[in-house]
């Protein structure tokens, strides 16, 4: 899809907040192999190790003009196939889902992007399915916008959230009200340093019918092109930090550790995450 200089989708409200205190974080070990066949077709082989058990699975993609077909096999024996097409029509993607054996899974999916709006809607391919929309609009600095599930079945609305973002060209503030209006969270994202891609980063949620709050702070900054590292700490007092390498184009060893500051005397959890491409 040609990128737009707009609001985006309800999904990037508040992404660069989560992608600094969140992403790549590995709390187990965790080994990805992408290979490609003389065709182009990739082949990424995953094998994740949580406490005792193993999880693997094998993922085949295709790529055929504007059209990206993904096929996952899990240990489980769930096949996930996911189509995508990108541009049927100007600033539009179609995505059509379903997992084997399972009937009821199968799902389209419709995105447009636009200057100024940002528009999904989904739904489940079943008889009574349920059905999701969630629209932004604004632009490039302010959005606004919201996300609405509701099941025909039942007759009831599964999710109703809204947001809204401010970004300039260091900065990105958001603000949103969740889980059908029962969490409130704001987020902050401040680059400091572009250079060295530092930045710094916050997220205060609040649970209206729990009454508890939950303060993340984080940063980032890369010692040089190839390393970076990341910290974050909660009100709970679990601190986390991480480094991360490219020790060659598109592969990543990344090494993760949490330490809970309230009870020093506990094992700290390492986590390694080791994704290999040619």
């Amino acid at each position: 899809m040609v990128f737009l200089k707009g609001p985006g989708l309800y999904p990037d409200i508040g992404k660069k907040a989560r992608d600094l205190l969140y992403r790549d974080y590995q709390g187990d070990q965790k080994f990805t192999l992408t290979t490609y066949t003389s065709n182009g077709v990739a082949i990424t082989s995953s094998g994740t190790k949580k406490g005792e058990q193993l999880l693997a699975d094998v993922n085949t993609q295709l790529k055929n003009k504007n059209i990206t077909t993904d096929i996952k096999v899990d240990t489980n024996s769930n096949v996930y196939t996911t189509i995508t097409v990108d541009e049927p029509a100007p600033g539009v993607k179609a995505i059509f889902s379903f997992v084997a054996p399972d009937q009821k899974s199968g799902k389209v999916e419709l995105q447009y992007l636009h200057e100024n709006a940002g528009i999904s809607t989904s739904l489940g391919l079943t008889a009574k399915p349920i059905v999701n929309l969630s629209g932004v609009a604004g632009n490039h600095k302010i959005a606004v916008g919201t996300d609405i599930s509701f099941d025909t079945a039942t007759g009831n609305f599964t999710k109703y959230n809204t947001g809204i973002s401010y970004t300039t060209a260091d900065l990105v503030a958001s603000f949103a009200l969740d889980n059908k209006f029962d969490t409130i969270t704001a987020s902050y994202f401040h680059t400091v340093s572009p250079l060295t891609n530092t930045a710094v980063g916050a997220e205060l949620t609040h649970g209206l019918s729990t009454n508890e709050n939950t303060l993340t702070i984080g940063t980032q900054h890369s010692l040089d092109l190839l390393t970076s590292v990341k910290a974050r700490v909660n009100n709970y007092g679990k601190a986390s930090a991480l480094i991360q390498h490219q020790w060659r184009p598109k592969s990543f060893v990344t090494i993760s550790g949490e330490v809970d500051t309230r009870a020093i005397e506990k094992s700290a959890k390492i986590g390694l995450a080791v994704a290999l491409k040619p």
